[in-house]
């Protein structure tokens, strides 16, 4: 069935990080939602639900094709408790979508998913890590009623806003059973303007590699011990860049984050964490500076084409500016992934 580790990371926020690693995209990280908590976290699926439903039952010959319809469907929220009034974003996401993969030699594998659907949002819409809340002059014609929506929004913590459209696009390349690349693209549609939203398109794209350092195979239900978790621990390195539907830039961070899988009879627990390197854009008049962050994934398999899945990632800021604050961010979420 290919190495476990690369059978529970999956992108994204959106989850993601992602969700592969997702990032993902469950994410790390899927916005401060799914797609943007970093590296798209693999959460150990079956294969054949491989990032929230991709890939295959078993390892595929090579030269052998398989085409999934995957549906996921999953709650999430957002906590920046290090900025001034601690906004809150919660959403609930229905992407359908398919999984074409392929069979390659050394048990290695190449896989395309596409998803999209609709998001329903509370509170702030979901958006890239980093993003600094700034004041900006959109004119007279919705000016009242933006810092309107403001107020009620701070004052009522996450009143229910409208539905957006997200997607995403996802290259996954594993050359053998220890070594995976991603590529991926993450859009996500603002169907209005609201509060400080614009409509437009928002987009992140990623790329990252992980390195599985053991065989994966660490199961504390049939008797491994402590001395066995060496087989669970991975290396990831995660880049991701966003820009807001207004056109802004917003900022790029790199993961390089240390990692561990392993089982529980069926669940799966991947803990993954690290630096992340952070670049502002020019928008937020900011330096880089360094976060530190991590994700703790569970996924548990409750029949042949079914996943349940949950996940928590904190991030910490380790400076303060105009619109930003040194502190920690949040962001969990559940849901279920289905392969037919």
């Amino acid at each position: 069935m290919g190495h476990p580790v690369f059978r529970s990371l999956t992108t994204s926020p959106m989850h993601r990080f992602f969700k592969g690693f997702r990032g993902l995209v469950v994410g790390l990280p899927t916005a401060v939602g799914p797609a943007a908590v970093g590296l798209a976290l693999v959460v150990a699926l079956p294969s054949a639900l491989r990032a929230h439903g991709a890939a295959g039952d078993a390892d595929l010959a090579p030269g052998a094709f398989q085409l999934s319809p995957v549906l996921t469907i999953e709650g999430h929220g957002g906590f920046e408790n290090n900025l001034e009034d601690q906004p809150r974003h919660y959403a609930i996401d229905g992407l359908v979508g398919v999984v074409l993969e392929w069979g390659l030699p050394n048990k290695g594998s190449l896989a395309i998913e596409a998803m999209v659907g609709p998001a329903l949002v509370w509170g702030e819409a979901e958006h890239f890590y980093g993003r600094v809340h700034v004041e900006h002059d959109h004119g007279e014609a919705h000016h009242d009623d933006d810092h309107a929506e403001e107020s009620h929004g701070h004052g009522s913590g996450a009143p229910w806003r409208r539905a957006d459209v997200r997607g995403q696009l996802q290259v996954r390349y594993n050359p053998d059973e220890r070594l995976s690349f991603t590529a991926e693209w993450h859009p996500y549609y603002v169907t209005r303007d609201q509060g400080d939203e614009r409509e437009g398109f928002k987009h992140e794209l990623g790329v990252g590699v992980v390195w599985a350092l053991g065989d994966g195979d660490v199961n504390f239900a049939l008797g491994d011990g402590l001395e066995a978790i060496a087989d669970g621990i991975f290396l990831s390195v995660n880049n991701r860049t966003g820009w807001d539907s207004d056109g802004t830039y917003v900022g790029n961070y790199t993961d390089p984050w240390l990692g561990v899988g392993f089982n529980i009879d069926r669940l799966n627990v991947t803990i993954s964490g690290g630096p992340r390197f952070y670049s502002p854009g020019g928008y937020a008049n900011l330096p880089d500076r360094t976060d530190w962050g991590g994700e703790v994934a569970l996924e548990l398999p409750v029949g042949a084409k079914t996943v349940l899945f949950a996940h928590w990632s904190p991030i910490r800021s380790s400076q303060a500016g105009e619109g930003w604050g040194r502190g920690w961010q949040h962001h969990v979420g559940t849901g279920v992934a289905f392969r037919f």
